[in-house]
């Protein structure tokens, strides 16, 4: 039992640690790249690598497993990633992973909605901890001495956490049916990839194929669908797997650290007090109320 817990914690710190980067990979693609684009190019890559590592189909024992695979593939592959890059294209990155990081909470009560039971009673330090987190948000959203607030991109991002919440759950239960991480999450990537087709054609897939040899856009796409998606969805379900849903989701808060420090090197954004002071509330906040 201690081996898996420490699996599963080592598998989540190295997942956040990639993921605390890829907000500056898709804000420098989204100089040449739409963000429909940018979503399609790199889960196909990570489709392929998997292919490559287990050359194995996935047959499933249950039909309705099969539903479970689709949802997952939807919310985790689809949607999420569709609300994230389209939310960078209206904020800053530090802002949509500051605001990202509250997943945790959204998991944690869908978790005490839908799975009765096995979630303890939330309580009032929960909440309290919530409020802190979303003060922190409107914090971290003026994000300036002038104090004009640019909602698009924020609500975006915090409709992207609340998707990645009910992904966090069906990666549970899709632990539970005991296939192979890879071959799981393969099939959780198909169903994504299938149902950006239409999104393909309602954001204009229009890619241009001399962008994609620049150097810099090349590194950035294998850094998403290697590492970002191929590796990172493997251990992060592997993590859920082994140490649970909610547990594994307090590593998101290691999330904003990292971006803002990296898009302050990397895209040389501005990081006021305001910003810094939202940042602290919101992680202080969700800590809390995981607590």
């Amino acid at each position: 039992m201690q081996h898996k817990l420490s699996g599963g914690h080592l598998a989540a710190l190295l997942t956040i640690l990639i993921w605390g980067n890829t907000f500056i990979s898709t804000k420098l693609l989204l100089e040449d790249f739409q963000p429909v684009e940018i979503l399609f190019f790199r889960f196909l890559v990570g489709f392929a690598a998997l292919w490559a590592v287990y050359p194995r189909m996935l047959k499933l024992r249950e039909l309705r497993q099969e539903f479970v695979f689709m949802a997952a593939g939807f919310l985790g592959v689809c949607l999420y990633y569709l609300l994230e890059n389209i939310a960078l294209t209206y904020t800053l990155a530090s802002n949509v992973s500051v605001i990202l990081s509250v997943a945790p909470l959204f998991t944690a009560i869908l978790a005490r909605l839908l799975l009765k039971g096995e979630e303890k009673k939330l309580s009032a330090k929960f909440f309290l901890g919530f409020l802190l987190a979303l003060m922190g948000i409107c914090m971290i959203s003026f994000n300036g001495s002038e104090l004009a607030l640019n909602p698009a991109g924020d609500i975006l991002a915090v409709l992207a956490a609340a998707v990645w919440a009910g992904y966090s759950l069906l990666t549970k239960k899709i632990g539970s049916f005991g296939y192979p991480v890879i071959a799981a999450t393969r099939r959780t990537f198909f169903y994504g990839l299938l149902f950006m087709i239409p999104a393909l054609f309602v954001f204009g897939f229009q890619p241009d194929i001399s962008d994609l040899a620049k150097p810099a856009n090349l590194f950035n796409f294998l850094y998403l669908g290697l590492g970002a998606s191929a590796l990172c969805f493997v251990t992060w379900n592997f993590a859920v797997k082994q140490i649970g849903a909610i547990r594994t989701s307090i590593y998101i808060y290691m999330v904003p650290v990292i971006t803002v420090v990296s898009s302050a090197l990397i895209l040389k954004e501005p990081v006021t007090a305001l910003a810094a002071a939202g940042t602290v509330l919101t992680l202080g906040g969700s800590v809390l109320s995981e607590r």
